[in-house]
């Protein structure tokens, strides 16, 4: 057997507006803004809706109901089910349908898709409970693989998924840690019995996400028969191909008048027409296939920039100040029990927001302004604190008078 495991992660943040230090102690209406505005959330988001999740999910419906044996897993936010919900339930609905036709595996993660894991656990913990309870709430299932923000990834954060019942947790393949490894096999993360531990790769995965519609790249045009033939070769490494990637690869990153959607709605039956190819969700990984060795990650590894670290948001100053200020605000927002407050503080969490911050240079640099929805990091750094002395101030006379 041959098997793909196809993961596409589906987020959206809930981006703050330019906060104004005027509006200090003013107006703690962070998150909305008029729908013209440059950041507006509900504008982006049915942009990408229009651009995205229509058409890709329309595309996977349509062949999981061709193709009894196309089967993915994805992720999903919750600030993206939050905005779905109030714009675009009808795509909740849609998911719900795959969920319950077995062909769709939801993978566990945080609620605010933030990296409290590295900062404070205890936030952390709720966060993903919150987002297990969102998941069975809206779908019924409760996720059993699970994947961290950015696919951070460490030993530390293996143990602490085991200790929590999963069966596996998701992790980039970087050359960096597997040596002469290959990520197209089940792995057993270091210091756990029963985990498993299922590797991207990253060079067929970005072969889509990032190189498509490049052409300027060797291999452009990316035809099936042509990605088709490198999975096969691929396959010598190992028969588990993990392609793991944003759902927005097709549509917003990728854009239709690529060829992407024709590609993946080409390349779905193609690879299924062998008959010892298959889809599989995560789990179905998880389950079919035994551990090929142990991996060791001591130091954090993610998915993001060439570094593969967490220097897309802590790489400087501002973004760690920001982080440390968010954070150690968190014991007075919630001893005020106020769900209000509580929300406000938690979407600040995003991991977007510090993103937002990062000012490395050459292609990082790129793709770190094309996501940001802010005019410079340093613009984005001011608005975040300002939202932070807001907070504050909302903290300080919380008993006194309750804003919003």
């Amino acid at each position: 057997m041959r098997a793909i495991c196809l993961y596409l992660h589906i987020h959206q943040p809930i981006r703050y507006r330019e906060y104004p230090i005027f509006d200090v102690s003013n107006n703690s209406n962070y998150f909305h803004d008029h729908y013209d505005g440059r950041q507006s959330n509900e504008r982006i988001f049915r942009k990408v809706a229009d651009k995205s999740y229509h058409p890709m999910l329309d595309l996977l419906e349509r062949n999981m109901s061709k193709y009894p044996g196309f089967k993915i897993s994805i992720s999903i936010t919750g600030t993206w089910l939050e905005q779905a919900e109030q714009w675009a339930p009808e795509l909740i609905a849609q998911i719900r349908r795959m969920v319950a036709n077995g062909q769709v595996e939801i993978v566990g993660e945080t609620y605010y898709h933030s990296l409290a894991f590295f900062f404070d656990l205890k936030e952390f913990n709720s966060q993903v409970q919150r987002h297990s309870a969102k998941i069975k709430e809206l779908f019924g299932v409760t996720p059993r693989v699970f994947r961290n923000t950015e696919l951070a990834y460490n030993d530390s954060l293996a143990k602490w998924a085991e200790a929590h019942g999963y069966k596996g947790i998701l992790a980039e393949g970087w050359n960096k840690i597997l040596g002469w490894r290959s990520p197209n096999y089940v792995y057993r993360p270091a210091g756990c019995r029963h985990l498993k531990l299922l590797l991207k790769n990253y060079r067929l995965s970005d072969d889509i996400a990032f190189r498509f519609s490049n052409r300027n790249w060797s291999e452009w045009p990316l035809t099936v028969p042509k990605y088709q033939r490198w999975i096969n070769d691929d396959c010598l490494r190992g028969n588990l191909i993990n392609l793991f990637m944003d759902f927005e690869t097709f549509g917003e990153h990728q854009w239709a008048d690529t060829g992407i959607f024709d590609f993946m709605n080409h390349f779905i039956p193609s690879w299924l027409k062998v008959y010892d190819n298959k889809f599989l969700t995560v789990s179905e990984a998880c389950d079919l296939m035994p551990p090929a060795d142990e991996i060791s990650m001591p130091e954090t590894i993610t998915w993001a920039d060439t570094e593969r670290d967490l220097s897309a948001w802590l790489s400087n100053s501002m973004q760690t100040s920001a982080m440390n200020d968010l954070y150690n605000m968190r014991d007075g927002i919630l001893a005020t029990k106020d769900p209000g407050l509580i929300h406000d503080w938690r979407l600040m969490t995003t991991s977007d927001h510090p993103y937002s911050m990062c000012t490395k240079y050459w292609n990082d640099g790129d793709v770190h302004a094309y996501f940001s929805a802010y005019a410079s990091p340093y613009e984005s750094f001011m608005y975040f604190e300002n939202v932070l002395r807001d907070l504050g101030y909302r903290l300080s006379t919380y008993g006194k008078q309750k804003t919003h």
